[in-house]
Order: structure tokens, then sequence, then C-alpha cells
């Protein structure tokens, strides 16, 4: 049996297939927006397991694929075995003998790690705790499509070091670009939990208007992430400091775009007036979550298309 490939961390691709997976991006949405069918994933069925909350995740990847031809089935785990404590492994043995792609959101990145180990189809991280590759996919389509090749510019992370960040982390690495990292104490960088190959793309600042200043891409994050909602009330109260607001993006670059994986909470990691403002590209961000995981389900099941 031929060891499929899997998308777990962001750092499975390398430099030269982000780059394909951007030409196809852009070619699929192209034929998308014109209203051309494009179906090479005919009669491929891609099963969906879900044990965190979604929306995003979930409506970019059944409409995805179902755009591709295919079909996608949802699961979750309080509705199946894996719920009443069937091991990963058994479930990754019989689920990937009746599909051909699984996409899987969950909360230890060790779960998806070992359901990958074990499945005999390519397997997607749609959300750990530790790493979010499907979203920063995006977001640096995003930013390409927008602004040009992201080699060499900056981006700045302000607020939680939480696995948004640990994948712009990552990705700062294959892609040799900076990220500025600005948490307020207590929350920095796990450069181990990041799974950082070195610390040359990546410098942390106390201040996150320094970390802010002349970057060309702001991004954030909620203040508290699933699975930390206990912690809400003293998080709300670290990170008061730690809000992207007008006075940050004025220090940052005047081209800079604003960017939150969502959804957001205005008036706490971000001001209305920045993330429905004109450097805000948090909707198109979104959308291009479907079209960078079409390009990705093509290439993880056909290899490159010519």
């Amino acid at each position: 049996m031929i060891t499929p490939k899997h998308f777990l961390q962001f750092k499975d691709l390398n430099a030269d297939e982000i780059a394909y997976l951007f030409e196809r991006t852009r070619w699929i949405k192209d034929r998308f927006q014109r209203y051309e069918r494009h179906w090479p994933l005919a009669d491929r069925t891609l099963v969906m397991i879900f044990e965190k909350a979604s929306t995003r995740t979930r409506l970019s990847f059944e409409a995805g694929m179902q755009q591709l031809g295919g079909s996608a089935i949802y699961l979750n785990t309080r509705d199946t075995q894996l719920g009443r404590g069937e091991p990963v492994e058994d479930a990754a043995q019989v689920i990937s003998r009746m599909c051909d792609v699984v996409m899987i959101r969950t909360f230890e990145q060790e779960i998806i790690e070992r359901f990958a180990r074990n499945s005999r189809v390519p397997v997607i991280n749609g959300l750990t705790n530790e790493y979010h590759p499907c979203q920063i996919l995006a977001d640096i389509y995003t930013f390409v499509e927008q602004r040009g090749p992201i080699r060499g510019k900056t981006v700045a992370w302000i607020g939680d070091s939480n696995n948004v960040c640990n994948t712009w982390l990552q990705a700062a690495e294959i892609l040799d670009f900076n990220v500025h990292v600005s948490t307020p104490p207590g929350y920095e960088v796990e450069a181990e939990r990041a799974g950082l190959y070195g610390t040359d793309h990546f410098e942390h600042f106390t201040d996150p208007m320094e970390a802010a200043r002349d970057a060309h891409i702001v991004t954030t994050d909620v203040w508290t992430s699933m699975g930390f909602e206990a912690e809400n009330e003293a998080r709300c109260r670290d990170f008061q400091d730690w809000q992207v607001d007008s006075d940050m993006m004025r220090v940052a670059r005047p081209d800079a775009l604003f960017m939150h994986c969502l959804p957001a909470h205005r008036g706490e990691e971000v001001t209305a007036e920045v993330i429905d403002g004109p450097q805000s590209a948090v909707w198109e961000e979104a959308a291009n979550r479907m079209h960078t995981q079409k390009a990705l389900l093509e290439y993880l099941l056909l290899g490159r298309v010519e």
C-alpha cells in the first residue's frame, strides 16, 4: 500500500508544494467565479470528523468537496463510537476503508497523529489545540492574492500564542517571512509546542505597538480559544492592552492588511473600526478557506494536475 500524504501541520508541505497549491487555488477560484464546472473528484468521498464546533471549517470543506464533484459526510464524535471510547486507531482503520480522504477537527494534536498513522487515505488537520494549517494556507493565499509574494514580509501577531500563532511561525520558516509576536506575560510562544525549526524568522515584543510597526499583516484571534473557557475572566483582564485598534494599524505599513480567523469579538481583541474597515481582509480570507482547501484536496488525492 502506498503511504498517503497527510496535512497535519503546515510544515508537511514544502515551499514548492505551497506555490503549486496557490497556483491551483487561483485557477480553481477563477473557474468557480465564472460558474464553470470543475469535477476532478467525482465519486470521491470526504469524511469530516468534528469534536470541536465549527462554522467555516465545515462549510468550506463540505461545499468545496461538492464543488469538486465529490461528496462530504459529517461525523460528530458525540454521535459515533469514537464518542463511546472506540480507539482512534480502530476508527481510522475502518473509516479510511470507506472513503478517500478524512478531515478531523479535534483537541490534542496527538489524536490526529494517531489517526493518520492508521489511515489508508490522506488526513487533513481541520484544527487542533496546537495547529490550524488550513487557516494559514488561506491567510497567506489572501495576502499573495492582494499584495503579492509574502517572502521577506512581516506579519505581526497580537495576542495569545495559540494554534493559529504556532502555524504562522511554521509558515514563516518555510516561506521565508518574519513574524513579530506580542503576547501578555505568561502567554508567550512555546517553541517546542509550535514545532519551530529555529528562531531566525520570529521575534518577540513586549509592546504590541512595536510588534505592529511597519508590518505588512496585522493579525489576531480571540483571547479565549475553545477549550480554555474557564480562563476567560483572567484572559480578558490580561489581554486588555493587546487589542488591535486604529492606532495599531496606523503604525503598520499604510497598505497593511488586517486578518482574523473568525469568529471575532468586537471590542475585545479587535475594534469594530478595524475589522469592518478598509484594511480588513477577513471576509475574503474566510472565503479563501474553501478555495485553498479545494486545491489541497485535489493535490492530496490526485497529485499535481497539469
